[in-house]
């Protein structure tokens, strides 16, 4: 199965390949659904392109808000700017998308985003029918159902499913709370998130007073989805047709996208090469999880048992990246993320390998001054450690 990592912008694609994403996706300036993300320019998304197939890899764009009758008339010029770039194929929801990517861009490749909502093998092949390459499933569907339209569809149509990250609370998240509430168009990759917020239900009681409604002690969190975290049951997943596994998170930090793309790859090398699981891939997505994790719909649970408060306590902070290795004098020249100390215990991630604790033996600035602490943001030091330390490792402490 191919792992499909998010990259919000170019640090974060550079190690979701460098953590074992077989391809990333990512956004242009205009018409996706992280409008609040960095994105990429034509030109970044030219280097990108570059960067990506030098290493293999491959590259998707997101073209998949909902388009207005004003956005048909820079459409064909976008799709155009994209095809020039080089990328691999374009992630699209509205059917003028396709009809605009059939004509002006007759062979670039298509995959049907999630937001189109695709539930059954007849939409699938119809979407099929329409040039599309790749189905993204809708999150809703159990593994039974992906089962189902894999056995009801051609084997020319690949299927993508989401593993790892943010559920939306919408029907494949066709969210109106955002625009309701906030005059942003989630639909139009504006979304402010309101389902994360805190909300209190009152109902008014006989007497005329108000009274709190409360799920439990924690408080009302109706719509405030958990995580979703399907590592254990790739295996089911690659038994039911899945072609693609997809991590949720153009959003998030490169922590975040390089940890969770590193213990999938585990994982799915593991998968491949008949191994047993390993749980200790569980304890490691503990480390950048934001909320509680859900195996979502794929084991038939309802929506009531997806819900929380979402108060997930951060346990590990990124603290640094390493840029140069110099293993003769056992250093490494590392770019500060966050403030740390010199007494610190920090624990190495590294491709294909789980964190490993060291301790720091000195601190100095380029100049070779000794240093307490690393206070000052993308500050460069030298870091001393018996631990080899190799460019873009990730070094991260324990709070």
């Amino acid at each position: 199965m191919e792992l499909l990592a998010p990259a919000g912008n170019f640090e974060r694609l550079k190690f979701a390949l460098h953590y074992g994403a077989d391809a990333v996706y990512c956004g242009a300036k205009r018409f996706g659904l992280r409008a609040m993300a960095e994105n990429f320019t034509y030109d970044e998304l030219k280097e990108a392109a570059d960067y990506v197939h030098a290493r293999g890899k491959k590259i998707y764009v997101t073209v998949n808000a909902f388009m207005r009758n004003e956005d048909l008339k820079t459409l064909p010029g976008m799709l155009k700017e994209l095809q020039n770039c080089g990328v691999d194929a374009l992630i699209v929801t509205d059917p003028a998308v396709i009809e605009a990517a059939r004509t002006h861009v007759p062979g670039m490749e298509l995959h049907l985003s999630t937001q189109a909502n695709t539930t059954n093998a007849a939409a699938a092949r119809f979407w099929h029918g329409l040039g599309i390459r790749r189905v993204v499933l809708a999150r809703e569907l159990s593994l039974e159902e992906i089962r189902q339209i894999r056995r009801e569809t051609p084997e020319t149509l690949e299927l993508e499913a989401f593993v790892h990250g943010a559920m939306c609370v919408s029907y494949s998240g066709r969210c109106l709370l955002s625009n309701f509430l906030n005059g942003r168009d989630g639909n139009r990759g504006e979304c402010v998130q309101p389902c994360r917020w805190e909300y209190e239900i009152r109902e008014k009681g006989k007497n005329g007073l108000w009274l709190t409604m409360e799920q439990d002690g924690r408080g009302t969190y109706i719509l405030n989805s958990r995580d979703l975290n399907m590592i254990a049951h790739l295996k089911e997943l690659q038994d039911a047709g899945v072609d693609s596994v997809k991590i949720e998170g153009r959003m998030k930090t490169a922590l975040y996208v390089a940890a969770v793309t590193n213990a999938y790859r585990i994982a799915l090398d593991g998968l491949s090469a008949n191994r047993p699981f390993n749980p200790k891939l569980e304890e490691e997505l503990e480390k950048p999880r934001h909320r509680p994790y859900t195996t979502g719909f794929y084991f038939g649970k309802g929506p009531t048992e997806q819900t929380d408060t979402g108060d997930c306590p951060q346990t590990h902070e990124f603290v640094a990246v390493v840029l140069e290795s110099d293993p003769e004098n056992h250093r490494a020249l590392i770019l500060q993320k966050n403030r740390f100390f010199a007494t610190d215990v920090l624990e190495r991630l590294t491709p294909s390998s789980l964190g490993k604790a060291f301790a720091i033996r000195r601190l100095e600035t380029e100049e070779g001054e000794a240093v307490p602490s690393a206070p000052h943001p993308a500050q460069r030091l030298w870091l001393y450690a018996d631990e080899p330390l190799l460019p873009m490792d990730i070094l991260r402490k324990k709070l």
